[in-house]
């Protein structure tokens, strides 16, 4: 099975499904991406606060797979923002990688009450570091309409990519427009809302009528919107069907009705990104 591949506005690809390692335990890390990667992803979602670039980085150099044919997203740390710090981590997070260049480096969280509200500066040694060819493409994570716009006016430089929380229950529908306007690809993590569309009864109506998961149709949900996924799972039986999403299609009316799962801000499962704080 084919995974499509979305242009981003960089003129680089990327795949529309990822895995993702978020809570995989480090010392669990290398064996569970290489049951991933034996699976078919070719597209690993990492972050220096997950604590297992190592692990990512291990499977990687004993895959065999040659780097091109791999896509690797890691993410900065909330701690830090500060260009200096952001500088130093991102070297930090190739060497932990074992790779020269990362495909995709991501600003994890805005912060906009921490470092007096200037997620810019951060934005602008990510585009340093692109430049510097330590990144072939620079993207945002958790950024609000306001965020995004704001770092777009302030530099220039616009993401190719904002992952937010999305699934059926939260649809994030602001931040999606606010990524369409700019040209900037929407990234849902979540996007099975931590399993709980396993329990709805819209959705296991669907999954019956189409012969699939819950999650299966939760995840072509997202395709058919669009957005890139990164289902994280351990269970490499899981793995393999969360990666068949590509050879059916749900009707309109499937669409619509999974749309009409939305329940704005109260489907929400993760923080909220205007008050998000923590640094680790």
């Amino acid at each position: 099975m084919t995974v499509p591949d979305l242009a981003l506005h960089d003129g680089t690809s990327i795949p529309q499904l990822g895995f993702g390692v978020f809570q995989v335990p480090p010392p669990e890390t290398a064996a569970t991406v290489t049951a991933a990667l034996e699976a078919g992803y070719r597209h690993i979602d990492t972050a220096q606060m997950y604590g297992n670039e190592a692990g990512v980085g291990e499977a990687i150099k004993a895959s065999g797979i040659a780097r091109d044919d791999l896509y690797v997203t890691t993410k900065l740390n909330n701690g830090f923002h500060r260009p200096d710090d952001a500088r130093r981590e991102i070297d930090a997070s190739l060497v932990r990688l074992g790779l020269d260049q990362v495909d995709l480096f991501l600003i994890h969280w805005p912060l906009p009450t921490r470092y007096d509200g200037d997620f810019v500066q951060t934005w602008r040694a990510l585009i340093e570091a692109q430049e510097a060819g330590k990144t072939r493409s620079i993207g945002v994570s958790n950024f609000q309409p306001a965020h995004l716009d704001r770092i777009v006016e302030e530099t220039g430089v616009v993401p190719v990519v904002n992952q937010v929380e999305v699934h059926p229950f939260f649809a994030n529908e602001d931040v999606r427009a606010a990524n369409k306007r700019h040209g900037v690809l929407t990234e849902a993590w979540s996007p099975i809302a931590k399993g709980t569309v396993v329990d709805d009864d819209t959705i296991g109506e669907i999954a019956s009528l189409v012969g699939r998961t819950p999650a299966q149709v939760a995840l072509r949900w997202h395709v058919q919107r669009g957005d890139i996924v990164f289902p994280k799972s351990m269970n490499p039986e899981r793995m393999r069907q969360n990666f068949e999403i590509f050879d059916f299609e749900l009707e309109p009316h499937h669409m619509s009705a999974l749309d009409g799962l939305d329940r704005g801000e109260a489907g929400r499962l993760g923080p909220n990104p205007d008050a998000f704080d923590w640094i680790p």
